[in-house]
């Protein structure tokens, strides 16, 4: 007999659907799906060897787990019809995976006793397949209802992963920062073919000569951590270079110059957290960075804050913040009675 929990797919797309297969895949019984696109749920279905079902609350009703996988925007409403419809019970789990929103979002159905809980993936899904492929051994953030961490905890051990808890009030910020590690990365590497294909190569051969690059960058980050990690020129305090490189930048675009320049200045601040330039050599790349003449340097003293504070390791964006007493777009920065910048 299976003892495993039977769960319901609410929400037929890629994460959904690739979570619904892996499940099966492990021993769980499939209860139905259901999904706003009828041929999403009935392929689904199909896959799963199960029913379909034409509202949420029916499908919820079905099962011990349910997953809301649909849109951000659904979420809310979708536990809201469920709960309507009387598809949750007490000690019941209901399971999203948004990144964004924390589990208040499942309200309506905690309220009827469900144990509510928002399971994310730190993965990229751009297809089924690739969901299906890349989400065992991913990281899962869980933040929810202290009796559904349990279950939480089991369906991650099922997909070989791993998992770390966090509260609902740092859900932003969480998803923030997988944000840059993950879209941000797209854009970055989008930017550096773009600019190649201003030299005559085409999408794939500047992707091709890059990539090397890139993997080889990943690996020293996997191997000493970001900070040991940085190369180049802000690296090496070599001003001169990037002077050139603003310089040159005029000739691609605007948007392209200015994410440059963002970049450089928050790659100083890693560079003086490491050690690798002094904070005085930061300020003067800073400078260039925001395109401040010589003679604005000259009327501005500089002042960086104390970087013996004790605080941990990558926390430079806090130190290095531009204070209220910068002189024209030059940096200025400005000692805190408590030891670095006031938060």
């Amino acid at each position: 007999m299976n003892l495993r929990p039977s769960f319901a797919i609410i929400g037929a797309g890629k994460v959904g659907s690739a979570l619904a297969l892996l499940l099966k895949e492990r021993g769980f019984k499939p209860a139905g799906v259901f999904s706003r696109s009828q041929a999403s749920a009935r392929k689904l279905a199909g896959q799963l060897q199960t029913v379909v079902f034409q509202c949420p609350g029916d499908a919820a009703r079905a099962a011990d787990w349910v997953f809301i996988t649909t849109t951000d925007r659904e979420i809310n409403p979708t536990a809201e019809k469920i709960a309507r419809r009387g598809g949750c019970r007490p000690g019941q789990l209901v399971v999203h995976t948004s990144g964004a929103l924390s589990s208040s979002i499942l309200e309506p159905v905690r309220r009827l006793g469900a144990w509510t809980i928002s399971i994310h993936p730190l993965q990229s899904f751009a297809s089924i397949e690739s969901a299906k492929e890349n989400l065992p051994g991913s990281c899962f953030a869980l933040e929810g209802d202290e009796p559904a961490l349990k279950p939480a905890m089991e369906l991650v051990r099922e997909l070989q992963g791993q998992y770390f808890i966090i509260k609902p009030e740092d859900k932003p910020l969480y998803h923030a920062a997988a944000v840059v590690a993950s879209n941000y990365l797209v854009s970055l590497i989008h930017l550096s073919t773009s600019i190649y294909q201003k030299l005559g190569l085409d999408e794939r051969q500047a992707l091709d000569a890059l990539f090397p690059l890139i993997q080889g960058t990943l690996n020293n980050i996997a191997r000493t951590g970001p900070g040991a990690a940085l190369t180049g020129p802000v690296a090496r305090g070599d001003g001169n270079t990037l002077k050139n490189h603003m310089k040159a930048l005029k000739k691609v675009n605007w948007r392209a110059r200015q994410a440059y320049s963002h970049l450089g200045l928050y790659t100083v601040g890693v560079a003086v957290e490491n050690g690798s330039i002094t904070p005085d050599e930061g300020t003067a790349l800073s400078n260039i960075f925001l395109e401040v003449e010589q003679n604005e340097q000259k009327g501005n003293h500089c002042r960086l804050p104390a970087y013996e504070t004790g605080r941990p390791a990558h926390r430079h964006v806090d130190r290095l913040r531009l204070s209220n007493s910068h002189v024209g777009r030059c940096f200025r920065y400005r000692r805190h009675s408590g030891g670095g910048l006031p938060r």
